[in-house]
């Protein structure tokens, strides 16, 4: 479990493609704190840790099967190395909920239609799969590449978001583009509102 609050830009180190995808991640977390198969947010999606180490530099590694990557924006943009990667730890028993609770379960994926400054903070307007659209409401919350984030308005599949500069900053949200592809978990209590919904009637 996350709350969509990064605390770290990882850097992608090697990637190795033997059946799944094992990628080297280095990072400014201390690998001595960090347990073996503890899991850790990397761009929004929940990877199990299978390796660590600090030479030269603090690192941990991950195993990611095909249908993660087909399902996320690693299989559209491609993890190689030098590639920057917003990164959560699990939320701790008595860490403060600053976000949102986030499963780490991608949902699929948005688009970047526009960006456009505004004052200090920068829009991103959003194109979302039409199945998943209906989650997304004004006010509500998103997480996008792991980011917790309030959504300011829906126009049929399309959403936007306003960035201030603190999470440009302490993001890779400085780095995003128009035509970008990017992970999308709607809100766990959006989802089990419309399942109810649908259970009430009969479907």
């Amino acid at each position: 479990m996350f709350t969509g609050i990064i605390t770290d830009i990882g850097h992608v180190l090697e990637v190795d493609q033997q059946g799944d995808m094992r990628v080297r991640i280095g990072t400014a977390f201390d690998p001595t704190t960090i347990d073996i198969g503890a899991s850790i947010a990397c761009d929004g999606v929940c990877l199990t840790v299978i390796a660590l180490g600090a030479t030269p530099q603090n690192w941990f590694d991950v195993q990611i099967s095909a249908e993660s990557v087909t399902l996320t924006s690693i299989g559209h943009s491609g993890w190689v190395p030098g590639t920057r990667i917003n990164l959560e730890r699990a939320l701790k028993v008595g860490d403060e909920l600053g976000g949102h609770i986030v499963s780490g379960h991608v949902d699929g994926t948005a688009t970047v239609a526009q960006v456009r400054d505004e004052g200090d903070s920068t829009r991103f307007t959003f194109a979302a799969p039409t199945a998943l659209a209906k989650f997304i409401a004004p006010k509500g919350s998103v997480a996008l590449n792991g980011t917790s984030l309030t959504v300011n308005e829906v126009d049929g599949a399309s959403f936007g978001v306003n960035i201030i500069p603190h999470t440009k900053k302490a993001t890779t949200w400085g780095d995003v583009a128009e035509g970008d592809v990017i992970n999308l978990e709607i809100d766990t209590m959006a989802r089990y509102v419309a399942r109810l919904r649908d259970w009430d009637d009969g479907k």
